[in-house]
């Protein structure tokens, strides 16, 4: 019996005994592989998938299934290799260079382990690959079956077809552990393909060094790596082709697979090796693999439920155990990091990389302040120093959303870091144009200011592709600042500063100023103060007038002034026919950017749609939002024929937490106020850990309507619990009406 055949019956039997106890793990429940295939039918996406050339020589060039020759839309993006919960780590496969996470279901090669990933483009640090015999630098890839393929939360394994060889890695924070098992008598052989990341171009700036008889070391961009192996290395060189030079390592013969273990560090070779010593080097592999599912089985263990399907929980977990990757550890293990000056600093704390808010405020980074306040305390101190050098808080890529996560957090109890002045860079971003075309704060404030919405630019023949450089976003950034605004004058209340309350509390109304009565839509606006024309509210665009949504979906969002919007409309029963047109008026077919997945017109797989469902609370129909949100929660993850895709792409864990927290009852409608809105959760009881204070959610009957609301056995008024209540760890009710016989 050759190895390869004997990879599925080591699996088998390694899920036999994992299966003998008689209480899983809710680990067992983590599906590693959810998120990271792709929707190809139309039925799924929405539109029909175009033809594209350039995409078609992208894939032939990569060794990738030409997928007949159509375009690729965005799936979820995300990454089945190893990691631990916001590890500077992620040692995962490399299916094809320049997609979002370096890994796609479908495809049929493997070119190399990247070193880290987060889900969205970038990264991709150290690609390595193992390999035995002879290759060129235009041709290394292996074949795999999904058959020899397995993952679990810490620990990713697939057999390389080309080569007969079984990869095995696991992680610590701060590194990455390898095993790698070649047939009996091969040269053990590594490929290190430093000129190229997670990019189509091979450019990436690197070093390499053989320390001594079984280590080596460098640099890629702006992370260096430490190797040491369990075999010595006999010598090393190189292969090349036009575009780059691959570092070829070669290895003594012996019996035992290798092993390479692999400190890295964003601050110097020297420290990749101290984190290293410290995580791993005297630790073997079984070892490493156990604790890593142990660190992930002790956090997602802060939610326990009971009832629900098996689906619905192991959704629940796979979403869970997304949402808590990003954001992703950048200091070393005595604390020193590279701040945003490129100078080495030590400030006492785990230092983060940045969010990108747009994606993660609504749903995201509230589940992690309420799972890691700790962790959460020091995401907030990263971003204070790097306001710091920048002179601004960063919001992401669009809008202003850290706001919302600052204040909501700083109201939900989070208050160990400065915060005199992360409510001095938070006034900055809302007051302060910046100067001289410095980046930084919120693009074109001082128009929003003067004027209290931004003027869209007069594009001919705008499209769905229309870029940055051509329109504002106009109506986009007014409604997103508006809800800012509110955000930074809730800070000031606490902070006692009445002026700038008062000020951004008018400004906060400001999402009035682009709604077109004569439409019922928000619209854009000339610089004259005209109407844009012409105007489909169907039409999705990415940067014109809307970003990457359409009018239905962003005329919804007034997050701080529902009522201020249902005002807008004659009438709450017009307002109610204006939402069941959402989910009701079909999509039109239309293929954009980061648009997927549609429910009507409402887009399950972007931001911009998330929060349009509760409106029916504000209305009396509280019924309806949650037939709207079990249609979502059902239908719109694990889609696709191998029931592994999302409706859309995970950005940083935003899909899955939005899952997460509408599966358990709760949804942080306003991120900015410490409150959450009550639905009703899929499963019958919910024990859910603030921190260390536990609180439970029990169901009572499985209705959409809700009857009834106790919290300690005390009636809520309303739909909202305040985060305050729910840390005297007491029992939240939920009645609904009896369904069935």
């Amino acid at each position: 019996m050759n190895q390869k055949s004997l990879i599925p019956i080591v699996l088998l039997l390694t899920m036999l005994i994992s299966c003998h106890s008689t209480t899983p793990k809710l680990t067992d429940y983590v599906n590693p592989f959810l998120g990271t295939t792709t929707l190809w039918e139309s039925a799924d996406l929405g539109y029909t998938l175009s033809e594209n050339p350039e995409f078609r020589t992208v894939l032939t060039e990569f060794g990738r299934r030409p997928a007949q020759g159509i375009t690729r839309a965005w799936g979820a993006e995300c990454f089945p290799g190893a990691t631990l919960p916001h590890g500077m780590v992620q040692a995962t496969p490399v299916t094809m260079f320049g997609s979002g996470s370096g890994y796609q279901y479908e495809d049929p090669n493997i070119y190399a382990f990247f070193h880290s990933s987060k889900g969205q483009w970038g990264l991709g640090h150290v690609p390595i690959l193992p390999f035995t015999g002879q290759i060129t630098a235009d041709n290394y890839h292996s074949g795999y079956s999904h058959e020899n393929e397995s993952a679990k939360v810490g620990y990713y394994q697939v057999f390389l077809e080309r080569y007969g060889i079984n990869a095995e890695m696991t992680a610590t924070m701060r590194c990455a552990y390898h095993k790698f098992t070649y047939r009996k008598g091969d040269e053990k052989k590594l490929l290190l393909t430093l000129s190229r990341m997670n990019s189509l171009r091979a450019n990436a700036r690197w070093t390499f060094k053989q320390e001594n008889e079984n280590t080596f070391s460098g640099s890629q961009s702006d992370i260096y790596f430490y190797a040491v192996a369990n075999h010595t290395i006999k010598n090393t060189d190189s292969i090349k082709n036009d575009k780059e030079t691959l570092t070829i390592v070669h290895f003594a013969d012996g019996h035992k697979p290798l092993e390479l273990k692999i400190g890295f560090s964003f601050v110097s070779i020297e420290k990749a090796k101290k984190n290293l010593e410290v995580e791993m080097l005297n630790k073997n592999f079984a070892q490493v693999a156990d604790e890593a599912e142990n660190t992930w089985e002790t956090l997602l263990s802060k939610i326990r439920v009971t009832g629900g399907t098996e689906k619905q929980q192991k959704t629940l977990y796979s979403t869970l155990y997304r949402a808590l990757q990003w954001p992703a550890l950048r200091s070393d293990v005595d604390g020193e990091y590279i701040d945003t000056r490129g100078n080495v600093v030590n400030k006492g704390f785990d230092y983060y990389a940045g969010n990108n808010y747009w994606d993660t405020y609504a749903n995201k980074m509230v589940l992690m302040g309420m799972i890691e306040p700790e962790l959460t305390t020091h995401v907030i101190r990263s971003d204070i120093e790097r306001a710091k050098s920048s002179g601004y808080l960063s919001s992401g890529f669009h809008g202003d959303f850290s706001m919302a996560f600052y204040t909501g957090m700083y109201k939900r109890g989070l208050r160990d870091y400065e915060i005199d002045t992360l409510y001095h860079y938070m006034l900055r971003n809302a007051t302060v144009p910046a100067e001289g075309g410095r980046r930084g704060g919120r693009r074109y404030l001082d128009e929003y200011i003067r004027q209290g919405w931004i003027a869209e630019n007069r594009v001919e023949n705008p499209t769905v592709k229309t870029e940055e450089d051509e329109a504002k976003a106009a109506v986009m950034k007014t409604i997103e600042y508006a809800y800012s605004d509110y955000a930074v004058a809730l800070m000031a209340k606490e902070m006692g500063d009445t002026d700038h309350y008062n000020i951004l509390m008018q400004r906060s109304k400001n999402y009035k100023n682009v709604f077109d009565p004569s439409t019922g839509f928000v619209r854009g606006r000339w610089e004259n103060g005209d109407w844009v024309t012409p105007f489909d509210p169907a039409y999705p665009y990415y940067v014109y007038m809307f970003r990457e949504s359409n009018a239905w979906q962003s005329t919804f969002f007034a997050l701080h002034d529902p009522e201020g919007l249902i005002g807008l409309v004659p009438g709450k029963q017009a307002f109610e026919l204006k939402l069941d047109s959402v989910f009701t008026v079909p999509w039109g077919g239309y293929e954009a950017d980061n648009l997927t997945g549609f429910f009507g017109q409402y887009c399950a797989g972007n931001q911009p749609a998330q929060g349009i469902s509760y409106y029916y609370y504000f209305i009396d129909k509280q019924e309806k939002a949650q037939e709207k949100l079990n249609i979502l929660m059902n239908d719109y993850y694990n889609m696709g024929k191998e029931g592994l895709a999302y409706a859309g792409m995970d950005d940083e864990g935003g899909l899955s937490a939005w899952y997460v927290l509408n599966s358990i009852g709760l949804y942080s409608f306003s991120p900015a106020d410490s409150e959450y809105i009550i639905t009703v959760p899929l499963f019958d009881r919910v024990t859910f850990a603030l921190g260390d204070t536990p609180f439970t959610i029990r169901k009572e009957n499985n209705g959409k309507k809700i009857t009834n609301i106790t919290y300690d056995g005390q009636k809520v008024n309303g739909y909202f619990i305040s985060h305050d209540e729910l840390l005297r760890g007491k029992e939240l009710v939920i009645q609904t009406n009896k369904i069935g016989p």
